[in-house]
């Protein structure tokens, strides 16, 4: 009898077992830049856009419909709010943001560039105190492969199929963080850490978690989308795409969405499925206005390694309804960052706002590179470069209603605040100060002036203006010298860059005290740790052109500067302008609210999608 039994269920284990799917949602976050309550800090009030207490609401319907699930996030995470610099201030060990992220059970998190604006030991004590892994796998010990941060993880799950069976898997997880933190923090990183290439990286790592015993392999990657066609250390997405084992990938930085139109163009890249190179991806936008979903189908193969048989990525935006518990959890910091917001520096006569920086001096950026200026004279007084000219750089942040239609900087008239200030300058930057050419002057603004599109004279008598693809804050305008943009003309400069026509020449009558700038002529130009720091690959500039190297957070300069004018009472000294092309209207889109504010020759059409309205510019 009991051998009749034994032979009946070692036949029942051998026989072939029918296969069945196993359904697995992969969920991510990237860009949320601390902006944890459905909170708007720049206008002191609720908001039904963002917030990662409306992305919550989505991860716990997200969840309901799967039980098989993952959850990441990718990044800049722990910057770009009010709360996030109060948080910084207090640096403890149990930082809000991943407070926040133990409780929403998210599986793994990585670094992204500007979780090291506050420096590295605030960065190490937040991660200590995370709660769950935070990975990047490309920032290593100076002169070593020894990461400084846990490179990647191997999560155990277990999860059922559709036939109810349970299977055990290991997924492995790899951060990774742009290299150009190298530049754009180099006051904190310097000889500290160095930055590896992220593909390089991920290719050795991905192998190494295959030979651990990954069943699948997930790439949670801050990096984008390259536009330019010719490869990018920044934007690597297509790059890590093409690593062979990767299952996932999770994208970011680029405060974009993925799948969606605006990428839908590039080759390897399938908008309705949202794969790229084969590979499931998504990037779910910034500041948790999007919940990114892959959606995947699992089979074991006849060596019974699972394979992803079916994917579909998918965004979900946020609506007006959120979870409380961020509320609960947050609410000191919260408290502290609103009385700091409120507190008063300075009066303005007039109002401050960014509807129309891209297209005409705007006294919300003037300001800030009135108060580089004013800062940096006195740090160059009774030194070798106190006789040289000085310029000043800025760009405008929240420009216009860019990226999004409620992304604009509206300052009323009457009292200054600090709130107001971090609603002018957004990042924690420092001041720096750089010496260049003429020639490399002119360089500066030709890169510049890629942010517009190039118009045809014999063209459409209507065509638009801006060009999608290169971000307000490489916008720099500089104040202390005169010149026109002639957007007729093609531009010098490739989105990432690169030289595209070495001798197109958009930006015309370039002009010092009303005297034509000579190209061996030298200047100084105090800008922002970013951009001085090679940020935006502007030609001509990076740490070498330095030659004050201020610790000074621009922001408190910007503070300090008002506090010492007590009240703003000039306008802009409309030192550039962008010429008109004859037989063509420009159009762009902007927030509806720059309606109020339009400059004369711009007007209303109509209101186009997602809260845009769509406005034009009549020839001269």
């Amino acid at each position: 009898m009991l051998l009749r039994i034994a032979i009946a269920l070692f036949a029942a284990l051998t026989l072939p077992v029918a296969a069945a799917d196993l359904p697995l949602r992969v969920m991510a976050t990237s860009d949320v830049h601390m902006h944890l309550l459905a909170h708007d800090y720049y206008q002191d009030r609720p908001t039904e856009r963002y917030g990662y207490a409306l992305t919550l609401r989505l991860i716990e319907q997200a969840r309901r419909e799967q039980a098989n699930h993952l959850l990441f996030d990718n990044g800049d995470l722990l910057q770009g709010s009010p709360l996030g610099d109060v948080a910084a201030r207090t640096a403890s060990d149990d930082h809000p943001a991943y407070r926040l992220l133990r409780v929403a059970r998210v599986d793994a998190a990585t670094l992204g560039n500007h979780e090291f604006n506050y420096g590295l030991p605030f960065l190490q004590r937040a991660v200590r105190g995370a709660g769950f892994p935070v990975l990047s796998a490309n920032v290593v010990r100076p002169g070593t492969k020894r990461p400084v941060f846990q490179p990647s993880t191997l999560l155990q799950r277990r999860w059922r199929d559709t036939a109810g069976r349970w299977h055990a898997l290991r997924v492995g997880v790899i951060g990774l963080t742009p290299p150009q933190i190298m530049a754009w923090d180099r006051r904190h990183l310097a000889g500290r850490v160095e930055a590896l290439d992220m593909v390089a990286v991920a290719r050795d790592e991905v192998s190494r978690l295959r030979r651990r015993g990954a069943d699948l392999v997930v790439i949670v990657a801050h990096t984008g989308l390259d536009t330019s066609g010719r490869g990018s250390h920044e934007h690597a997405g297509q790059a890590l795409a093409q690593i062979p084992g990767v299952d996932a990938l999770i994208l970011g930085h680029a405060h974009a969405e993925w799948p969606g139109p605006g990428y839908a163009h590039l080759a390897g890249l399938d908008a309705a499925t949202g794969r790229v190179h084969g590979v499931p991806a998504v990037m779910p936008g910034r500041w948790g206005d999007h919940l990114g979903i892959i959606d995947l189908t699992l089979r074991r193969d006849t060596q019974g390694r699972w394979r992803v048989r079916e994917a579909q990525s998918t965004l979900r935006r946020v609506s007006a309804e959120g979870s409380p518990l961020p509320a609960l959890l947050v609410s000191d910091a919260h408290a502290a960052t609103l009385a700091r917001m409120r507190e008063p520096l300075a009066q303005s006569t007039q109002s401050l706002h960014s509807d129309w920086a891209l297209v005409a001096d705007s006294l919300s950026v003037e300001l800030a590179a009135r108060a580089q200026a004013w800062r940096a004279r006195q740090w160059l007084a009774d030194t070798p470069w106190a006789g040289l000219p000085l310029l000043s750089a800025s760009a405008p942040f929240r420009a216009g209603g860019r990226p999004a239609s409620d992304n604009v900087t509206r300052v009323p008239a009457g009292t200054l605040t600090q709130r107001h200030v971090n609603d002018l300058y957004v990042f924690p930057n420092s001041l720096k100060v750089v010496r260049v050419s003429g020639a490399e002057l002119q360089d500066w603004l030709e890169r510049s002036a890629g942010q517009f599109r190039t118009i045809d004279p014999l063209g459409e008598a209507v065509q638009d203006l801006i060009a999608s693809h290169h971000p307000a804050y490489n916008f720099d305008v500089i104040e202390g010298v005169s010149y026109e943009i002639d957007p007729s003309q093609p531009p010098r400069f490739g989105p990432g860059g690169e030289r595209l026509n070495p001798h197109a020449q958009r930006v015309l009558n370039l002009r010092h005290h009303g005297v034509a700038v000579l190209p061996e002529q030298v200047f100084l130009v105090a800008t922002n740790s970013y951009r001085a720091g090679g940020g935006g690959q502007f030609p001509g500039l990076g740490p070498d052109r330095v030659v004050i190297d201020s610790e000074d957070d621009m922001r408190d300069v910007l503070s300090q500067y008002l506090q010492h004018r007590g009240t703003v009472t000039e306008g802009v000294d409309h030192n550039w302008r962008i010429r008109t092309v004859p037989g063509v209207r420009f159009r762009m889109r902007n927030a509806p609210v720059a309606a109020d504010t339009a400059p004369p020759d711009w007007r209303r059409l109509w209101d186009g999608d997602a809260g845009w309205a769509v406005f034009e510019r009549q020839p001269d």
